[in-house]
């Protein structure tokens, strides 16, 4: 059983739905991060930049235990353990840790800034309401929504004709587009993208795990601990 530590975020889906797309069994750790649990020193042990998802595979390289930190390195090293998602030649493997890549540069940290400012930051006491900080990020992300619509025009998935972890990566943040202020009518290849995505069995598993827990942060303890520390 590998050891997840999750809280249901667009980051903790990542891992959960290649977890549930490879049908690797997993035990659940919750790291609630509104209360902080995110700096308990046992999990900066496996996770030492503070941030969630990791995991830990008894199972790792030469029958050894490893704890893997970083959402991007935990897809590809599930995808190495486990020969899935991807690619079969070394070409498809090169277009999916572009778009990998892609996603942990761009899509995550610009999706993430967009849904501060344009949801959170206005509820701080006191409110943060910064116009240009809601233009910019907004328009970073309908942006590179652009950038990746003008790929899956050409394409059936991100990496090419087949699923891939660079999908599995993209999908939570792009799930999230109304948060982002997104408008689907101007990318009609990354809505459909999204559809077929969504349809997945192993990606509806992964997005409801605990996700009674999903909460808004606007509550001043949770606010603390995400926002000014």
């Amino acid at each position: 059983m590998i050891d997840l530590y999750f809280w249901p975020t667009p980051n903790g889906w990542k891992v959960s739905i290649a977890l549930e797309e490879m049908e690797l069994p997993y035990t659940t750790h919750l790291i609630n991060i509104g209360k902080g649990d995110q700096f308990d020193p046992e999990f900066l042990k496996i996770a030492p930049n503070n941030r969630m998802p990791a995991i830990v595979d008894p199972d790792g390289p030469d029958g050894a235990p490893v704890s893997v930190f970083e959402s991007g390195a935990i897809l590809m090293y599930l995808a190495r353990k486990t020969g899935r998602f991807y690619g079969k030649t070394e070409r498809e493997r090169i277009a999916v840790e572009e778009w990998l890549m892609w996603q942990m540069g761009g899509v995550g940290p610009m999706a993430g800034q967009a849904h501060h400012f344009l949801k959170y930051a206005p509820q701080l006491d006191p409110p943060q309401d910064l116009p240009y900080a809601k233009d910019r990020y907004r328009t970073e992300v309908a942006r590179l929504y652009g950038v990746l619509d003008r790929r899956l025009a050409e394409n059936e998935y991100v990496a090419g004709d087949f699923y891939s972890i660079a999908d599995m990566s993209i999908w939570g943040w792009a799930s999230l587009w109304e948060g982002q202020q997104h408008v689907l009518e101007n990318t009609p290849h990354f809505a459909r993208w999204l559809e077929t995505v969504s349809a997945r069995p192993g990606v509806q598993a992964g997005r409801a795990l605990h996700a009674d827990l999903r909460g808004d942060h606007r509550d001043k303890q949770s606010q603390g601990v995400l926002f000014k520390r």
